[in-house]
């Protein structure tokens, strides 16, 4: 919801290559798999390797960027590469206010059960573009509550579809959503430049919103029967 920054800045390539060198350990689930579930990045990176692209043009990844990121299409999901903004609107906390964030909203375009704000800084969520000439997502199936997954650095992270943006950028996800892939939150100087995949899942729905165990049960079984289609 809130107006994007101008590129990233020289702290935020700092962090891109710190955020590299971080080892997967924590991460790591028995299977040996980084991040969450059992179907790998490299499972779903094959799958969106090529680009049958639904939007009407192209996006920008920040204001006064050149516009060449489409949102492409297949059977079951959209999808699209751009860098990584840090959306820190919703719910205010330590780490997601106006002081550690000069553009915070405290609200988020889609609400938790209760009504309520979501909380960026402890619910993995995607930022969507909102409708506008360039794609309308809800005429593609994605909601608020829908299911994604947010590739980064050979990790997986499983979100939810939480909150809108501008409508000609691209390329933002919550607070929560880059420190689990281990890229900087921090909403000032965070996110990352480039690399980051998301996907999202057609006709989706996690209920309640906020409940990340859902979302990650309901992306598992998403991404699997996603790498299978064919």
């Amino acid at each position: 919801m809130r107006t994007r920054m101008l590129a990233l800045s020289a702290a935020s390539g700092a962090a891109v290559l710190a955020a590299a060198a971080l080892p997967a350990t924590a991460d790591t689930p028995e299977g040996g798999v980084p991040g969450e579930g059992t179907v790998t990045a490299a499972e779903l990176l094959a799958e969106v390797k090529t680009c049958d692209r639904i939007s009407k043009g192209l996006y920008r990844t920040d204001q006064g960027r050149p516009a060449k990121i489409p949102v492409c299409g297949t059977k079951g999901a959209v999808f699209w590469e751009a860098d990584m903004d840090i959306d820190c609107d919703g719910r205010t906390t330590t780490v997601c206010n106006k002081k550690t964030d000069p553009s915070f909203l405290p609200s988020t375009a889609f609400q938790t059960s209760a009504g309520k704000p979501l909380d960026s800084s402890t619910l993995p969520y995607v930022v969507v573009p909102g409708p506008g000439p360039l794609w309308n997502h809800t005429t593609s199936g994605i909601r608020g509550g829908g299911v994604a997954a947010v590739i980064h650095g050979g990790k997986v992270q499983y979100a939810v579809v939480g909150d809108t943006g501008p409508t000609g950028i691209i390329g933002e996800a919550s607070y929560a959503t880059a420190k689990a892939l281990g890229i900087d939150p921090d909403p000032k100087s965070g996110g990352t430049a480039s690399g980051v995949t998301y996907i999202l899942f057609r006709d989706s729905a996690v209920s309640p919103i906020e409940d990340h165990a859902a979302a990650v049960t309901e992306g598992e079984a998403l991404a699997r029967k996603f790498v299978a289609a064919d």
